[in-house]
């Protein structure tokens, strides 16, 4: 991919950060008002310049109509919804994202909130099969809702079953994961991986792994949190039982946005309110024809809606709408997965092309970089992890530190994990392949200083 390659950009609909903004004294040859290099998509996206008045709006039909804005909002008459519905207009277009029917999926909740929430309700251990299968690097909020699951069942950590990356390899293979579950068969009662993991930034082979557990009668599970408007998902087609992600990543939702879940609507299907599978169970889940009735009989809906609990936040829905506009008018997922593998692949190209690449893993001396990240492209999303060396355990000495201070005070925002990681995400709706040039040609920078 040659870098003056014109690839499509939906910059110019995001607010960008600049130096001034962020705090940052400009370098030589930069101004307060030059615009940071902003790849931490992964962690927070930017915002969309159209979520300022959409959240304005909501908060003058609050001023303007007080609690009558449940069920007439000034703005119908320009396509504003009531807030009795505040998060419908999200489900056809979440439904595209992570392919879904639109009865499989809902807004609602907080990624770990919502992943606990169905753990409760598919997770049935019985007889031997009591375990959960998962990865021994899941973020952390995933081993403790695992954790307690178990042990609110009355079992012990013994009942969790983590797979580790091999020595000598930087990532899971599907073989191996594919392997672990033939092994552990007759004891899984769950198994539930990322989409893509958050350090390493490998994409998972999400229909296998659904379809060589389920042959065993073991339910699947996922956590989209870095792959939901990351990659394209075929959740239905590959017959996932459940999943769960947030939307402030690369959904751009805002910090702390409103989250999702997906449910395979052969879960649902039959619910009615003499037969419905047990779960956390709350109003917003209830028929809603007869909500208001304020009956003591629950009628669960028949679909991903029946798990909600609460009514969603306003603020929090127009602020995820305003996204996912964005997203349709980029032509949804597919359309931006092309723009991410040029960019992304680009990065990788650019970064091993350096005298500070290293690409023998098992050399931890060099000054220089290794990528954790799966070379294949259909293998990882736009995220690569920089793995920096050698590590010293002093943060004021060690180099993942120091590169990664070089790179905020020349205005370019990544996300860095300890101990030595620096992950960058080239997000195709924001990002171009001169940000791609720009982060490459700093880190060569620093780590020239540090030679």
């Amino acid at each position: 991919m040659s870098k003056t390659t014109e690839l499509p950009t939906f910059k110019d609909k995001f607010q960008i950060p600049t130096l001034k903004s962020l705090g940052i004294k400009p370098p030589a040859g930069l101004s307060d008002d030059t615009s940071a290099v902003y790849l931490a998509g992964n962690s927070l996206g930017l915002m969309p310049k159209a979520t300022r008045k959409a959240l304005s709006d909501e908060l003058d039909a609050w001023g303007a109509r007080g609690v009558e804005g449940h069920f007439n909002h000034p703005g119908e008459s320009e396509g504003k919804t009531s807030w009795v519905d505040i998060d419908l207009p999200l489900v056809r277009p979440l439904a595209n994202l992570v392919g879904a029917t639109p009865k499989e999926v809902a807004a609602m909740g907080t990624l770990t909130s919502n992943l606990n929430a169905l753990l409760v309700s598919f997770y049935k251990p019985e007889g031997k099969k009591t375990k959960i299968m998962f990865e021994k690097n899941a973020f952390p909020s995933d081993y403790y809702a695992f954790l307690n699951m178990v042990k609110l069942h009355g079992y012990d950590e013994t009942h969790l079953v983590q797979l580790e990356v091999a020595p000598g390899k930087k990532h899971l293979d599907l073989a191996d994961i594919l392997t672990a579950i033939e092994t552990h068969k007759d004891e899984l009662a769950l198994i539930c991986f990322p989409g893509i993991q958050y350090y390493t930034g490998q994409f998972f082979n999400i229909e296998e792994i659904t379809r060589a557990g389920q042959k065993h009668g073991i339910v699947v599970g996922w956590d989209l949190a870095h792959a939901v408007g990351n990659v394209p998902l075929k959740l239905h087609d590959w017959n996932v039982d459940f999943a769960v992600w947030c939307s402030y990543k690369y959904l751009n939702s805002g910090p702390g946005g409103i989250a999702g879940i997906f449910v395979h609507e052969r879960h649902t299907k039959d619910n009615s309110k003499d037969h419905y599978p047990p779960r956390l169970a709350g109003w917003w889940g209830n028929n809603s024809a007869e909500r208001f009735k304020m009956l003591e009989l629950f009628d669960p809906i028949n679909s991903a809606l029946s798990y909600r609990q609460s009514n969603p936040l306003v603020i929090d829905c127009v602020a995820l709408k305003a996204s996912l506009d964005i997203f349709e008018e980029a032509g949804g997922i597919e359309a931006l997965r092309k723009t991410s593998f040029a960019l992304t692949g680009h990065l990788r190209n650019r970064l091993e092309e350096s005298k500070y690449y290293i690409s023998d893993s098992s050399d931890s001396t060099l000054l220089g970089y290794k990528i954790l990240t799966p070379k294949d492209e259909n293998e990882r999303g736009c995220q690569l992890s920089v793995l920096f060396q050698p590590h010293n355990d002093n943060k004021e000495s060690n180099v993942m530190e120091r590169v990664n201070g070089y790179l905020h005070d020349h205005g370019i925002i990544c996300d860095e994990r300890r101990p030595d990681v620096i992950r960058i995400a080239p997000t195709p709706l924001y990002n171009t392949l001169s940000d791609v040039e720009t982060v490459v040609s700093r880190i060569q920078e620093a780590l020239s200083h540090l030679g």
